[in-house]
């Protein structure tokens, strides 16, 4: 019985081993330096006032690692694209389908053997949706209100959340619309929509010079300290933070020379891009 016992014992089943992957994370420091469209350091206009949100989640259309500072947008190694549709007429990114993601969660992965062996230099972003709250004044009362803002090239919006609210769309909208939402006293919960002016979301682009993106893209493009390097073999998972700069990030022209946010009296939004990408790498977490 104990030979037959033996003969018949199975094999231990080893665990079948996962491929690594780079994953890609946000993060928003409201302290990392605060950058113009072409990657130099910004200060803010006279008569302009600004604040830096507090981000909830943020979406992303389009992820590239290039390999130099004269790789042509789309000539590097594409990663990821969103969902687009043509439902509201024109190509746009399909907003109910694209993945948003909060601080520290992981947004986007691949498999390391899809990638192309090589040195990337850069990694290209293009941003599509930001979701934050701000402080603002209303009838002498400091309160906050959150924002959903669309900042990709086009999007199609079927319904989105702005907080508790929800907002019906079914159209294209673009770049630069937003829903605003806040609870005030005696009046409870208000939204209100709006359409900020062509160009006017800062996109920062530090290699402009010698790898222009086009207007309206928020292609937000970011330099690798040391460079990242895909050697084909890796047997740890890679890990890249897309830390974005939210530094005096929401920026508006001042009516009453205050600090303060105040849309009751025409203080009106101009910008409220993203000032800066900086990916920090990570292996085998």
């Amino acid at each position: 019985m104990l030979v037959l016992s033996s003969g018949c014992k199975k094999e231990e089943e080893k665990p079948t081993a996962v491929a690594p992957r780079v994953f890609f994370r946000f993060a928003f420091d409201p302290n990392q330096v605060r950058l113009d469209s072409f990657g130099n350091a910004s200060v803010l206009p006279a008569n302009h006032a600004a604040q830096s949100p507090q981000f909830n989640e943020m979406s992303a259309h389009y992820i590239e690692f290039t390999p130099s500072m004269f790789t042509g947008l789309g000539d590097g190694e594409i990663l990821y694209m969103a969902p687009e549709t043509e439902a509201g007429g024109e190509m746009a990114i399909d907003f109910n389908q694209s993945i948003r993601a909060g601080e520290g969660e992981d947004f986007f992965s691949i498999p390391i053997s899809q990638l192309e062996p090589g040195t990337y230099e850069y990694i290209r972003v293009s941003l599509a949706y930001q979701n934050y709250d701000v402080d603002f004044l209303a009838e002498g009362f400091d309160l906050t209100g959150s924002i959903a803002s669309f900042i990709g090239y086009r999007t199609y919006i079927e319904d989105y959340v702005i907080n508790t609210e929800s907002i019906n769309v079914n159209g294209n909208k673009s770049q630069g619309y937003w829903g605003f939402e806040t609870d005030v006293p005696f009046l409870g919960v208000q939204t209100l929509e709006g359409q900020a002016p062509e160009g006017a979301t800062t996109v920062p682009n530090p290699i402009f010079a010698s790898s222009p993106v086009p207007a309206g893209s928020c292609v937000v493009t970011g330099e690798f300290a040391e460079g990242l390097v895909i050697q084909g073999n890796e047997t740890k998972d890679i890990f890249i933070t897309i830390s974005l700069s939210t530094n005096n990030s929401f920026e508006w022209l001042e009516v009453v020379a205050d600090g303060k946010f105040e849309p009751g009296i025409g203080e009106n939004v101009v910008d409220m891009g993203i000032r800066g990408l900086i990916p920090y790498v990570t292996v085998g977490e």
